[in-house]
This record gives structure tokens, sequence and C-alpha cells, in this order.
């Protein structure tokens, strides 16, 4: 198994953050696809733990959430009746908790429109904040 160096990982890195396709990477840097996928998935995972594990008792005054709809294989109307209502095809939905003054990302949540996922967005939200009871 080959070890891809720092240097081309962090290439890597900048050539995603910068806007660029993951096929022009592979171009660029000189590597496979699926170099570049793998790459991707392992620092999106450490981002996500890192923020989990760090994001926590934050002391924010005002909080902005909002909703991004997206589509993913398809937009609804086109979305073939095996895969409607399976989540990952059509309409997909990323909620968003931000600090109104420091810009920072609270939470975020990838799903459905429905009520389930608002829970699930705004209960990790919760978790987060460091709350007090004023009597």
């Amino acid at each position: 198994m080959n070890i891809l160096p720092i240097e081309k990982r962090v290439q890597i890195i900048q050539l995603l953050v910068e806007g660029n396709s993951m096929r022009s990477v592979e171009r660029i840097v000189g590597c496979s696809i699926n170099t570049v996928t793998k790459l991707l998935v392992e620092v999106g995972q450490a981002c996500a733990e890192y923020q989990d594990k760090v994001m926590r008792n934050l002391n924010c005054k005002r909080v902005q959430c909002d909703e991004i709809w997206s589509f993913v294989y398809a937009k609804e109307r086109n979305v073939p009746v095996e895969l409607k209502g399976v989540f990952g095809y059509g309409g997909v939905y990323t909620r968003t908790a931000i600090d109104a003054d420091t810009k920072l990302i609270l939470s975020w949540f990838v799903g459905t429109r429905g009520s389930e996922s608002a829970h699930a967005f705004i209960s990790d939200l919760a978790d987060r904040m460091a709350l007090t009871v004023c009597n």
C-alpha cells in the first residue's frame, strides 16, 4: 500500500478548499480520483470529530438558524419512482446555526425538511450551548 506524502496531501486539500473540482485536483497533483476522494472523506471525518469535541459550552448571544435547499442525483420531479422517498435522491436540506457576532457555524445538519430533521438539528445546537437558567 502506498502512503501519500504529507506535501501531496496538503496540496490536495488546498486545491479543494480553493474550489477546484476533484477531477481537476486529480490532474494537477497526478494522483487517482480514488486518492482524492479517500483523503477528502478522511479530512471531513476528522473535522466533524474535532467540531463535535471542541464546540461545546458555547456562550453565544445571538444565533441565526437557516436552511439551504439543494438536490442530490435529480430534482424531486425527475427522481425515478423506485427512488422517490429515499434519502439522498431529490431535495436535501442543510440546516445551519451561525453566531451572528462571530459568524462561527455552531451546528449543521443535513437531512429532509421534516420535523424529525429539525428536531435533531435543534437538539444538537442545544447540546453545544452553555445555557443558563434565569430566575
